[in-house]
């Protein structure tokens, strides 16, 4: 048996799918990844799996670009012909769907984390291609034998508003996953004098709060404080509100903030750090560097925003809520934490729990091989996943 995951980044499906396609391997089924080229995608070969590559533009609108992308990814189908194919992302979603259905492929997950810029911003350019992604994605997402797999509550009822995609063809997984045996707390609460150390680790997209975070620094230096914050990720070229890369080297060289870039192992970096912000206004699926902080047993602070209240659901309990936009807010939080390391360690304890109950990769991987049964008609069988303990 085989299947094909498709997304518009190779980044991506290494990132937040290798673990789902080494699972596959274990019931003995092959999985090709396919994206367009990229630095990650070589990595794939280390650990046995086949990467395809297709010239996407992921910002394209050339009608004959699409056509051709289109018509390459329907004859890579035909030619690999996968028993079912995984797709993510709207873009990707939309376009595997047309291919799947041309190439007759059995069986299609397509997945959707996050609405995304075309259905969050209010820019001229996404306004004018909601109607159109809209409408495609009702012609596609939904046909056919096929499952839509969601993140969280609030893209539902957008999809059930929207008329995306049937309820009963849709499911909700919270998140690709977290591997809570690798990212587990570190031993900086031993350490009480030295200054707290915060991160944002996302793609530099202004709607991740970037902007916010850079303000908050000035307001913490304005006040005396010794807290540093880091900034892990990188531009991202493909997406319209990427933060440009200067503005972010000018950021470091300024010190208001540590620029990391891409940080290849991220749990190495969340032991040594205390507190995880994302101050997002971005409508996200559910945010990875929540769940790979919330299993460090990191404080959280965030936004109540779709995607993000999944993690932090309650304010003062599992994280800190700031509002949205607001550098204010953002910086108040972490003058909190600053003052008062007690705070900072029991909801890190219960971040680290909700991270065990709810994120564990292997529990997601098996809801996500059982929805790749319910469309096959079979379940896939093989050993039961062994869960993490609440510790």
């Amino acid at each position: 048996m085989k299947f094909a995951f498709f997304a518009n980044t190779d980044w991506y499906l290494y990132n937040f799918r290798l673990a789902t396609a080494l699972r596959l391997r274990s019931l003995g089924v092959e999985t090709v990844m396919i994206s367009p080229p990229g630095e990650f995608g070589r990595r794939f070969a280390d650990h046995g799996i086949r990467w395809l590559t297709l010239p996407m533009d992921r910002a394209s609108l050339n009608p004959l670009r699409e056509a051709l992308l289109l018509r390459q990814l329907t004859r890579l189908l035909k030619r690999e012909r996968p028993d079912l194919l995984h797709n993510f992302t709207v873009k990707c979603a939309v376009y595997g769907a047309l291919a799947a259905r041309a190439a007759a492929v059995p069986a299609v997950v397509n997945a959707v984390a996050g609405m995304g810029y075309v259905f969050t911003s209010d820019r001229a350019k996404a306004r004018l291609l909601r109607p159109i992604v809209s409408a495609l994605m009702r012609c596609t997402l939904g046909s056919g034998n096929s499952r839509v797999i969601l993140q969280n509550p609030d893209d539902a009822d957008a999809f059930a508003e929207l008329r995306l995609a049937a309820p009963e063809k849709t499911r909700m997984i919270r998140s690709s996953g977290v591997d809570t045996g690798r990212f587990r707390p570190g031993g900086r609460d031993a350490e009480t004098a030295r200054p707290l150390r915060v991160v944002l680790a996302a793609r530099l997209l202004w709607e991740k709060g970037i902007r916010e975070y850079v303000d908050a620094a000035i307001l913490l230096g304005q006040q005396g404080r010794r807290i540093e914050l880091l900034l892990a990720g990188t531009p991202d070229p493909g997406n319209p509100r990427s933060v440009p890369r200067d503005e972010v080297e000018r950021w470091h060289r300024d010190r208001l903030l540590q620029w990391l870039g891409h940080v290849d192992d991220m749990a190495a970096l969340l032991r040594e750090v205390d507190v995880m912000a994302l101050p997002s206004y971005y409508r996200e699926g559910v945010p990875k560097s929540l769940i790979e902080g919330a299993a460090c047993g990191l404080a959280l602070v965030t936004t109540g925003l779709p995607g993000c209240r999944e993690v932090v659901t309650e304010h003062d309990v599992d994280g800190l809520r700031i509002e949205p936009r607001c550098a204010k807010s953002l910086a108040e939080a972490l003058a909190r934490l600053d003052d008062d390391r007690p705070l900072r360690r029991r909801l890190g304890t219960r971040a680290r729990e909700r991270a065990l109950q709810h994120f564990d990769e292997r529990i997601v991987i098996q809801k996500t091989i059982d929805v790749y049964g319910e469309v096959l008609g079979s379940p896939l069988t093989g050993a039961a996943p062994q869960y993490a303990s609440a510790s």
